[in-house]
């Protein structure tokens, strides 16, 4: 948040604002958290940090197209949105592996997912899924629908680039996209597998 204040300025942008209110993850729809794990990471509830089956995938696409696919859990974006840089160094991708490593161990899934749902990026100067609704529903953050929900899990992998308030056709194909992926994991009671966190410490 500071690091785009601070960009907005020096480009002369000085009516830049930040959009931003923590809420609980018992006062964010499950819709919204449902549509995040559906889009960014299906593995969440079960892996320990890393899905490295999607790292393999995401590698082997990667040598034979230009179009770079990421295969970052919502664990590891936590620990790159909360506490590092932006950038691609292997010094900050090494970083990024130890404290997704310490996050998973220190913290419970539903933590991991409220904070990322309270820090993600949703538009220009837009932070967490509560300013989110506000600013494109006028919506509280536990009264998104499914379709409200998928539509700003869209725009995740580039809220710069792809925008709610207008979205794109591909935006548009992603909604229905993440929206499908939400029905075949079995709707809201998929949340549920979160609270078993076979990855906790005894």
């Amino acid at each position: 948040m500071l690091g785009s204040r601070i960009a907005a300025f020096v480009d002369g942008d000085y009516n830049y604002k930040t959009h931003y209110q923590w809420v609980d993850l018992e006062r964010i729809s499950p819709q919204a958290a449902l549509a995040v794990i559906a889009s960014e990471d299906q593995q969440f509830p079960f892996h320990a940090g890393f899905d490295f089956k999607s790292i393999r995938e995401a590698v082997r696409h990667n040598a034979n197209n230009k179009r770079v696919h990421g295969a970052s859990t919502i664990s590891q974006q936590v620990a790159k949105n909360l506490f590092l840089w932006s950038g691609q160094s292997y010094f900050r991708k090494g970083l990024e592996a130890a404290l997704t490593v310490l996050i998973e161990w220190c913290w419970p899934k539903e933590r991991i997912l409220e904070i990322y749902l309270n820090i993600a990026e949703f538009g220009r100067g837009i932070y967490g899924v509560q300013a989110a609704a506000q600013h494109f529903f006028h919506e509280d953050a536990r009264r998104l629908d499914r379709s409200q929900s998928a539509l700003l899990a869209a725009v995740l992998p580039n809220p710069r680039r792809y925008r709610v308030e207008a979205p794109s056709r591909f935006v548009f194909w992603r909604r229905d996209w993440i929206a499908q992926q939400m029905a075949g994991l079995g709707g809201t009671t998929y949340l549920n597998r979160i609270e078993t966190d076979v990855h906790r410490r005894p």
